[in-house]
């Protein structure tokens, strides 16, 4: 669907435009976010024309004035009570890549297909507040929501009490051999063979290494995983609870094959 790049000027996004190491918008560190038409009112018209292909430095417009007054107030969107399988529930303490977290919902989503969990984490980083793409799902702290299928954590234990009065605590925890996290299978090269695991490329002028390449969930084709060198990437390998391949936090992008350069004849 149609969706729409905002930079807020006197609120708190979640992005600075480049969501998933795709360069959508310029814009400050935590200052982006998305959002379907339909969730916005407008209080002015700016005018600017769009670019023709997918933007790598996008072009300069007015600064965006403040939405209305009427939108501050975010009604979530509502979950189920249980997965599919009655394996996860609402208000349940979970283990996910070694961390502890409270399941704050459970159904679809607008990012990927098949049932989802949100999750908010106790004692270790997230990636959102519980809005994804400028969607509502749950309501948690800045940097302590993600989502994740239920396969990929563990439960546990069980709680009959509502998920609304639960508080995070912190559990029992477990060892790092019980939560190691299995990556998903990589090709060794991409489609046409430009691109190889291992394979020191440059993006955006920045220089690291292919750690994945193939498919993935939250979009269609073929995706190469980057591992950045320094720490100007947006997450470690896993996105949105899916563990593509792992790096430090903050080393990692996915870029489509044409935004990468080989950096052995950038030389």
């Amino acid at each position: 669907g149609e969706w729409v790049g905002l930079e807020l000027t006197d609120a708190r996004g979640v992005h600075d435009g480049n969501v998933m190491g795709i360069p959508y918008f310029e814009c400050p560190a935590a200052k982006g976010v998305f959002a379907q038409p339909a969730q916005l009112s407008a209080s002015g018209a700016i005018t600017a024309s769009a670019p023709a292909v997918a933007p790598v430095a996008a072009a300069t417009v007015a600064a965006p004035t403040a939405l209305a007054s009427d939108a501050d107030e975010v009604e979530t969107l509502p979950s189920k009570e249980k997965t599919a399988d009655g394996s996860a529930w609402l208000g349940q303490q979970v283990m996910w890549k070694g961390k502890q977290g409270v399941v704050r919902y459970i159904g679809d989503v607008r990012f990927a297909a098949g049932e989802w969990v949100g999750l908010e984490l106790t004692d270790g980083k997230g990636v959102h507040d519980g809005n994804v793409m400028g969607v509502p799902y749950f309501e948690c702290p800045a940097g302590k929501g993600v989502f994740a299928e239920p396969a990929r954590f563990t439960g546990m234990g069980s709680s009959a009490t509502p998920a609304s009065a639960i508080a995070p605590t912190v559990v029992a925890r477990m060892t790092l051999e019980d939560t190691e996290v299995q990556t998903l299978p990589s090709k060794d090269k991409s489609a046409d063979g430009s691109v190889w695991l291992g394979q020191q490329v440059i993006w955006k002028g920045k220089q690291g290494v292919v750690r994945y390449i193939g498919e993935v969930r939250f979009a269609a084709g073929e995706w190469i995983g980057v591992e950045m060198l320094e720490a100007n990437g947006v997450h470690d390998g896993t996105v949105l609870g899916v563990p593509y391949f792992k790096c430090s936090s903050a080393k990692g992008i996915f870029a489509k094959q044409e935004q990468l350069q080989n950096a052995l004849t950038m030389a």
